[in-house]
């Protein structure tokens, strides 16, 4: 056997079991090379809240700093943020470049009230931190960092694949992040009209929508920035 099995139980960090399998041609005769890639899929639908942190200008900045000081300036703001995430229970998926991909297990789960309420706190804290992480970024001699959060609420199916022990997923929220994390103001939060219909009852929270906002959709999706009454 190559050194991923062509099919495999695996249980993801809120439990899903799932199977990592190549479907698409009889592989029993076959082993798999290094270079060989495939992908499996839970077989099923879960909710999720998915948030993306990703930082501003940070192409740019790199540009100016050095290469032998990018590697620091990325560190410390990737490594500040999922330690922030992880206090609310938050599991990283990837990060892609300058930005995290999270999502919160309980909020799928039937008190789903506490999953939702640790999504929106685990934004606001990541806001909150923004002066201390420019003040250690400023101690070793790095330009300030800036950055925006934005969340949705939908279904996903988790993924992984052959060439990683990482959780991946797919899945409307997912796009719908990245689509709407523009539309959030510099070190700002916003969610998505899908997480808001889930949450707009909540009493510690205001909500604002944006209007205007043009997501190359072919239907108006409604976003809303959050904050704390």
């Amino acid at each position: 056997m190559g050194i991923f099995p062509m099919t495999m139980k695996e249980k993801t960090a809120s439990g899903e079991d799932f199977l990592v399998s190549d479907d698409s041609a009889d592989n029993s005769n076959q082993t798999m090379n290094p270079s060989d890639y495939l992908v499996g899929f839970s077989g099923q639908n879960k909710s999720y809240c998915v948030v993306i942190v990703d930082m501003i200008g940070s192409t740019k900045i790199a540009a100016t700093i050095g290469n032998e000081r990018i590697p620091r300036y990325y560190q410390i703001f990737l490594n500040s943020m999922a330690k922030i995430l992880a206090r609310f229970g938050g599991f990283v998926i990837k990060n892609v470049g300058d930005c995290l991909i999270y999502y919160f297990p309980k909020s799928s789960k039937s008190n789903r009230k506490y999953g939702f309420m640790s999504c929106l706190e685990c934004s606001l804290a990541m806001i909150d931190y923004h002066d201390k992480i420019c003040k250690r970024m400023a101690k070793e001699g790095l330009p300030p960092v800036n950055y925006r959060i934005s969340a949705d609420y939908g279904s996903v199916v988790l993924m992984k694949s052959s060439t990683s022990e990482s959780l991946d997923m797919i899945g409307a929220p997912i796009n719908m992040c990245s689509k709407i994390n523009y539309a959030a103001t510099k070190n700002g939060s916003v969610i998505g009209g899908d997480l808001y219909r889930m949450i707009k009852k909540f009493d510690d929270y205001k909500f604002k929508e944006i209007k205007g906002l043009s997501i190359g959709l072919k239907h108006s999706y409604p976003v809303y920035e959050i904050q704390r009454k």
